[in-house]
């Protein structure tokens, strides 16, 4: 993990409870930034400032549905209010859609998928976004998956949300670089984190065709994921606008 100098700079990282949010969260209190810690679990919160160390007292925890715009456009106005400005965000909120094809897919299970990875991520980005103009800079990271850059059979509401989550970083990445705000996307991949420990355990099969991709021959950390969101909010990524950088083990190259 590079070195970063955040002291003074205040981040926003949804789904900050567990996986790669937890550590982004951890990653960005080392650096020196106070780190808003939003999850949709108060409980899970709870457990998760307990596993910080004692070096990441600036973690501020604070409960929030993404799905609801209302509740998004509160805890954003509550941001600024108590710390006057959001410089980093990290859109990380997602959720996983059972292995189903295309005919036989739920129109609910659909719509589910999408109101957290799609418009949960729209959501965030237009409140921190009016955070950010006001201030004239700030950098944004929507987390994507390797399934916003190619398709996998039964995989059809998580691949759209994905895709997604890719064109809306692209378009809103144009509106804003002029201001001084940076938007860019990480596409991990296979990545060790409680969503993927699930998948392991409910759908072996899936998971063991999905690992035979793997050209790294092991799961990604979230830690890995972290180290990337960390360098796009950093002036080391000062000229990279709309990107989406696969963080895959080189899965999306083959």
């Amino acid at each position: 993990m590079l070195t970063y100098a955040y002291q003074g700079k205040v981040a926003v990282v949804t789904g900050g409870a567990s996986g790669m949010g937890f550590e982004t969260v951890r990653e960005f209190c080392k650096a020196g930034a106070t780190v808003i810690m939003i999850d949709l679990s108060e409980k899970q919160l709870t457990t998760a400032v307990g596993r910080l160390s004692h070096d990441c007292l600036n973690a501020v925890p604070k409960v929030c549905d993404v799905t609801d715009e209302s509740q998004v456009e509160k805890v954003m106005s509550d941001i600024e209010a108590e710390f006057g400005r959001i410089d980093f965000a990290y859109n990380n909120a997602g959720i996983q859609s059972p292995v189903a094809e295309t005919a036989e897919a739920s129109g609910a299970e659909f719509d589910r998928v999408l109101s957290v990875n799609l418009r949960g991520i729209w959501n965030c980005m237009k409140y921190e976004l009016q955070v950010m103009k006001k201030q004239g800079s700030g950098a944004i990271v929507n987390c994507s998956s390797l399934g916003g850059l190619v398709g996998i059979a039964g995989r059809g509401a998580y691949h759209a949300s994905k895709h997604g989550v890719l064109g809306l970083t692209k378009s809103a990445a144009l509106e804003y670089a002029k201001q001084g705000i940076r938007i860019n996307a990480v596409c991990p991949g296979i990545i060790h984190t409680p969503m993927v420990d699930s998948m392991l355990e409910s759908e072996p099969d899936a998971m063991d065709e999905l690992m035979k991709f793997q050209p790294i021959g092991r799961l990604g950390q979230p830690s890995e994921i972290a180290s990337a969101v960390l360098w796009l909010c950093s002036p080391g990524a000062s000229f990279v606008i709309g990107h989406a950088l696969a963080v895959d083990g080189g899965y999306t190259i083959q």
